[in-house]
Formats: C-alpha cells, structure tokens, sequence
C-alpha cells in the first residue's frame, strides 16, 4: 500500500478533531452566555494586566536611566507579546 501524502495525514486528523468536538459538544451541551463571558473578561485581563505592569516596569527603568520613553516603549510591546502567549494557552485548555 502506497504511503498518503502529507496533507492526507492533516486532513485526518482535522477531520478526528472536529468528530471528537462535535460528540462533547454533543454530550455538554453549548456553554452558557455568563460561562462565554467570564472567559471574555479573563482573556481581556490575561492581555491587559501584563502590558499595565510594563508600563510601570518601563517607567521605573526610564527615571533610573535618565530620560526618554524608551523602555516604556519596549516593555509595553513585551508585556502585550506575553499577555498575548497567556490568553492563546488559555483559549488552547478551554479547546481541550
């Protein structure tokens, strides 16, 4: 038997996935409107309290250097990068 090619393989188990999502969607039922919202606000806060605490971080480190906006700049862009990270790991263990 020849061997599937590799997008064979993807599409298997895309196809497996949204069967298994499907039968627990099935059995659960859909989440309720306050359960979608409370993960909303959680997401929000997941992105939102990382780039607050480098805008402090980012000042402190302004005032010790000497001037500019420079590390309020990057510490904003970094607390947005892992707040970001947070909510995606969080969105991936709700899916599960």
């Amino acid at each position: 038997m020849p061997h599937p090619p590799e997008g064979d393989d993807a599409l298997e188990k895309t196809v497996e996935r949204t069967a298994r999502r499907t039968e627990i969607g099935r059995k659960e039922g859909e989440r309720s409107i306050g359960q979608n919202l409370a993960l909303i606000g959680s997401l929000g806060w997941l992105i939102t309290l990382p780039m607050v605490m480098g805008i402090f971080a980012g000042r402190w480190l302004d005032e010790k250097s000497g001037g500019g906006i420079f590390w309020t700049g990057a510490c904003i862009i970094a607390g947005a990068s892992l707040g970001a990270w947070f909510a995606w790991k969080r969105m991936k263990r709700e899916e599960k």
